[in-house]
């Protein structure tokens, strides 16, 4: 079907055309064929590349010309982003987008005047049990990576959102987007909608299997040239020879920065020099982000045209990666599987050098078959690229013979709802009673049956788990029970902050029977409730963690005795996580904490994104509920959030000051904002350089003028605010 046949607005034909889209791929065209254009609800199960976006963006602006509301939610903030840049494009049609990722106490009623909103689905959960009053106006829900309805740790919360919407908006359109599963009919039945499955792609995509100097494909081969005594590095050199550019997944980090070491010092020799000038300025961004020595092996790969990817990256790295990719600059990007999980960064060839991660339980497992394909589905760019080849590597012929009947020729695995756990349940219970979406047992089971599991299985399933829930948030006087089931002032207050009911208990139990209040005394409060991610313990961690332990003893709410063998290492996992957070608000240099705890600087940022919002409920608990600890809380908070102590605070909230050229000034006497603007350009340049002095005192001049337009609304401060930034862990990879 051509574009200009689409029964759509003149203005949004002409956006298409004006874009260089004349016609639709096959799965779009079935998508209307099936009630796109009527409102009618779609799932779509098709490959990466085959328009999956575009289907929703026919949806949400055919609804939208007619005085509609869209909400599209994805799994990941740097894919928020992403859809963010795109939809802006609309602007020139007049369709005006927003995003909401952040705090999750806040209504961001702000965002109702936007035709498109993008947000994460936890984000759009937060949104409804604060019940933003423009959710109720949205006609069109577009539900991307809709398979993760599988994830342990974010399935339920999308399940119960997409049910929430639905009983909300029961007239919105949903538009459900997933990559080929293989129970795709079963959630398209679920939400009452047409499916469009479908294997059609715009670039021919082969999957092959290396092995005995060739890449072999169902009924050919193709020769790989030897260069090196690792078949990663041939293939990818083979690739870099036929113009095209490059996707290895490894299956840890250490691997891929190691690879890509290693490719470097092929990849330098075939790169032109103004690829080497282009390179070079990547380079500098990258040493300017960060002072930490894995940015500087960074630099030295990007420098060599290669580059490594994964979630112990800071997020300036990881853009300008990405950008560097984009632009064809950067030549080869090895990556963990994060880089299959939705973002838009496809290459001529795709090689996955390990089938298998590593599970604490059962050791190296294979990947399931879903995941391989998502890999395997970054192969081929579109319009530039004449094909597409994803690569397995073999050992032997028996197990090339395995990889093409486990991977290649598999269908994906059917997905399965995470929602029958009393951990997943326990917060939406809460949610949904405070909500007004139920008051009764009854009526809890009643919303249950709308869920992905209740389709699945039998919602009475639920309900041992249901009551389960019910009789905690009673017990610990979030929810009370006389003629109906109601929210007390305390479970308003802990659905709205977002965190687990049993996280609130554990902080307010804490802060209850706490002697004194220090520091350690909040971070490890808040590092042992079940919304904070715990660092390993290694072998060589038990000395230290627990002499630090025994030496501050007196400063936890809690320790176990060392003879409950279970109970006490969970403990000390704990106390390393405050001690992390500790090192952190006390300005030791990112490099030595990054070495002593073995982690990336984006691993640093995530534990602090969490332990901020953690922060910010405790002080937000303990000042309802008149507890002790409320300045403290409040005061760590903002330590948190800029890893600094708290007389730096009025320096590290100018806009790119930073916590270590903050400390810089402090030292040389300039305290404050307004000693900054009287120092003036050149001594603050000879403290943290030119370039950075002149942008911070441009900030600061620029805030000054700020404020005098703020006091009519028509201005943002440079001065940064809390926000509390929304980052679960399961946007980071181990």
């Amino acid at each position: 079907m051509q574009i200009k046949e689409i029964s759509l607005p003149e203005k949004v034909i002409g956006f298409y055309l004006d874009s260089g889209i004349e016609q639709l791929y096959p799965p779009q065209d079935e998508a209307i064929a099936k009630g796109l254009l009527e409102g009618k609800n779609i799932v779509a199960a098709i490959p990466t590349a085959s328009g999956k976006t575009l289907i929703a963006e026919l949806a949400m602006l055919n609804s939208i010309t007619k005085g509609g509301k869209a909400l599209y939610i994805v799994p990941l903030r740097a894919l928020a982003s992403e859809k963010m840049d795109r939809f802006l494009k609309f602007r020139q049609i007049g369709i005006k987008t927003g995003i909401s990722t952040g705090d999750f106490e806040a209504r961001d009623e702000w965002l109702g005047s936007n035709d498109i909103i993008v947000a994460t689905s936890e984000k759009t959960d937060s949104l409804l049990r604060n019940e933003t009053s423009w959710m109720q106006d949205i006609t069109v829900i577009v539900v991307d990576e809709v398979h993760l309805l599988d994830s342990a740790n974010r399935g339920p919360t999308l399940e119960v959102t997409i049910a929430k919407l639905r009983k909300l908006n029961p007239r919105a359109q949903i538009i459900a987007l997933s990559a080929t599963v293989g129970n795709a009919q079963e959630i398209a039945d679920w939400l009452k909608g047409g499916l469009v499955l479908s294997e059609w792609r715009p670039t021919d995509l082969r999957e092959g299997v290396y092995y005995a100097d060739a890449i072999n494909f169902e009924g050919s081969q193709k020769a790989v040239e030897i260069t090196s005594s690792d078949d990663g590095v041939n293939i990818v050199m083979g690739t870099l020879e036929e113009g095209g550019q490059c996707l290895v997944f490894e299956s840890s980090r250490k691997n891929c920065v190691g690879f890509a070491k290693k490719l470097g010092r092929h990849v330098e020799k075939v790169l032109s020099k103004p690829e080497r000038s282009a390179l070079d300025k990547i380079v500098d961004a990258i040493i300017e982000a960060s002072e930490t020595e894995a940015s500087r092996v960074l630099a030295q790969c990007v420098r060599n045209g290669v580059a490594f990817h994964h979630a112990g990256l800071n997020s300036a790295h990881r853009r300008l990666v990405e950008d560097g990719f984009r632009e064809n600059v950067i030549k080869v990007i090895c990556s963990t599987p994060t880089l299959a999980a939705g973002l838009n960064l496809p290459a001529r060839r795709v090689v996955i050098r390990s089938y298998k991660r590593y599970d604490s339980n059962f050791g190296m497992q294979p990947i399931p078959v879903l995941e391989y394909k998502q890999m395997a589905g970054r192969a081929g760019r579109p319009h530039l690229d004449p094909y597409g080849e994803s690569v397995l590597i073999a050992r032997s012929y028996e197990e090339m013979e395995a990889l093409f009947e486990n991977y290649v020729n598999a269908k994906a695995e059917d997905i399965w709802s995470k929602l029958g756990t009393e951990n997943a349940l326990r917060t939406h219970v809460l949610s949904t009673v405070v909500n007004g979406f139920a008051s009764s047992e009854e009526g809890l089971m009643e919303f249950m049956s709308a869920t992905f599991f209740a389709h699945q299985q039998e919602a009475r399933n639920l309900q041992e788990l249901v009551e389960q829930s019910i009789s905690f948030l009673l017990e610990h006087g979030m929810l009370q029970d006389e003629d109906r089931l109601r929210a007390t002032k305390l479970g308003k207050l802990v659905s709205m902050l977002y965190v687990d009911p049993l996280s609130a208990a554990i902080i307010l139990e804490g802060l209850g029977k706490a002697k004194k209040i220090t520091d350690l005394t909040l971070m490890h409060l808040i590092c042992s409730t079940p919304d904070m991610k715990q660092l390993y313990m290694r072998s060589s961690d038990y000395t230290m963690i627990n002499e630090f332990a025994t030496i501050h003893k007196d400063e936890f709410t809690r320790m176990p005795s060392p003879f409950k063998a279970i109970e006490y290492e969970w403990f000390l996992g704990e106390v390393k996580t405050s001690l992390l957070m500790i090192k952190w608000i006390d300005e030791i240099p990112m490099d030595e904490i990054t070495v002593q705890f073995n982690i990336g600087e984006g691993d640093i940022h995530a534990f602090a994104d969490m332990a901020q919002w953690l922060m910010h409920a405790t002080a937000r608990l303990a000042e309802t509920m008149g507890l002790q600890g409320v300045e403290k809380a409040y005061e760590l908070e903002k330590r948190i959030q800029y890893g600094a102590d708290a007389q730096l605070l009025e320096l590290v909230s100018i806009r790119d000051v930073g916590r270590v050229r903050a400390r810089k000034l402090y030292d040389a006497g300039l305290t404050s904002v307004e000693a900054l603007k009287n120092a003036g350009v050149e001594r603050i340049a000879k403290l943290i350089g030119p370039k950075t002095a002149e942008k911070i005192m441009n900030n600061i001049m620029g805030s000054h003028r700020a404020g005098e337009q703020n006091r009519s609304g028509s201005a943002d401060e440079v001065y940064r605010p809390i926000e509390r930034q929304q980052r679960t862990f399961n946007d980071f990879e181990d």
